[in-house]
């Protein structure tokens, strides 16, 4: 049972438009003509999107004067990252041993921007340039 609420999970945030609404109201909360500027999309799409995201338990209004304001709800964010904590240990090696190389990486990247910021006034004066 809890392996298909967990996929119900995933097919409602694989959805790109969820996903940048999920992403606009971690900030802050949003009126639905907020969302609906900020990415573009029609007014029909934007409400269709909440209908799913507030069913699933993902979202929750409040009516504010003539606007309904939509925010998070934790809860279910919560229970998605226990769900993922299972699995954590075969990525977070992988994530970290990453980390290290692309510090790695950066590390002589550095030094070469440093020796070419030298190098280039020579190189000028080679051309014919005086300084």
């Amino acid at each position: 049972m809890e392996y298909i609420k967990s996929m119900e999970t995933f097919e409602i945030i694989a959805e790109p438009n969820r996903r940048a609404i999920l992403s606009l109201l971690v900030s802050s909360e949003q009126s639905v003509g907020e969302i609906e500027r900020q990415l573009g999309m029609p007014q029909p799409t934007v409400s269709k999107h909440l209908r799913v995201l507030r069913e699933a338990g993902f979202v929750e209004s409040t009516v504010d004067a003539q606007r309904r304001l939509y925010r998070l709800k934790p809860e279910p964010f919560q229970e998605f990252d226990a769900w993922l904590d299972q699995f954590r240990r075969f990525w977070s090696g992988y994530v970290d041993a990453l980390e290290r190389h692309l510090d790695r990486m950066e590390e002589p990247t550095a030094t070469k921007r440093k020796t070419r910021k030298k190098e280039r006034p020579n190189r000028d004066r080679d051309k014919g340039e005086t300084k």
